[in-house]
């Protein structure tokens, strides 16, 4: 019988925590993990790029999930925890859901979300070439203001430092309550 892990996508707007969350709870596993940052698969495109959160990126963005959910479910199906930090709103969820169906792996979704004013200081804190663009990271804060279904997989880390928050995500994903079913 292979050995499977299960992948958490740890997701938010920018300057959420989600990168320093991610790697923190990676490299503070009990188990073999991987980080798998969303940002790579995107960078990793030379020619045609288009910024993902503009309307004619939508065929980009499906083909980069595409790529992202075979990646995750072949370290998965290598015996591998996966941490896949990035901007996975609930609408790139469904290629997510038939992987864990397909592989009869478990995947958990954990959004982290501080409030406008905080996430704004954050990313616009950050730095080298992040996203700093207040229209767009005031859009991509809206795009998880209101989840739905996902609303209780919301962690506020507002008053959360990294540490505290990735204890808050093992507590999470150790509860069942954030697994996508």
């Amino acid at each position: 019988m292979t050995v499977s892990g299960e992948a958490i996508i740890l997701t938010g707007p920018p300057g959420a925590g989600k990168t320093t969350v991610a790697e923190l709870f990676a490299s503070d596993a009990s188990v073999p993990t991987v980080h798998l940052t969303t940002d790579l698969f995107y960078r990793s495109i030379r020619t045609g790029f288009v910024l993902p959160f503009l309307p004619g990126a939508q065929r980009q963005n499906e083909v980069v999930v595409e790529a992202i959910v075979g990646t995750v479910a072949t370290f998965a199906r290598g015996g591998y925890d996966v941490v896949v930090d990035g901007i996975v709103g609930p609408w790139f969820l469904p290629p997510f859901r038939a992987m864990a169906e397909r592989d009869d792996l478990r995947v958990y979704y954990v959004v982290l979300r501080p409030d406008l004013g905080t996430t704004l200081s954050r990313a616009k804190g950050r730095a080298g070439s992040e996203l700093k663009d207040v229209e767009a990271i005031i859009g991509l804060y809206g795009a998880f203001a209101q989840l739905e279904e996902f609303e209780d997989h919301v962690i506020d880390t507002g008053d959360l430092d990294a540490v505290r928050t990735a204890a808050e995500v093992r507590r999470a994903v150790a509860s069942e309550r954030f697994r996508l079913v």
